[in-house]
């Protein structure tokens, strides 16, 4: 029964890490460049120029990037996206 339980938690521990499925705004994300639909998820700092100058590039805002699988271009995102697989 636990080899069974730890089977599964890993199971989906690997699928939560990998590739995955992504909605943003209800809709379903597909890459522009090449329509693949699996995604690597990521975020990315969106700096300005006065935080930086007075060294606060913490304080600046993050986006979520989707980095595509296959072809890997980047798509941004400045809103919540939710994992669907």
């Amino acid at each position: 029964m636990a080899k069974g339980f730890f089977s599964l938690f890993a199971k989906n521990i690997k699928k939560s890490m990998g590739p995955g499925q992504y909605q943003a705004n209800g809709i379903q994300v597909t890459c522009v460049h090449c329509q693949h639909d699996r995604f690597e998820s990521g975020h990315a700092q969106l700096n300005t120029a006065l935080a930086t100058f007075f060294k606060l590039d913490f304080a600046n805002r993050s986006a979520i990037t989707l980095t595509c699988h296959r072809c890997g271009y980047i798509h941004w995102f400045n809103k919540r996206v939710n994992r669907i697989d």
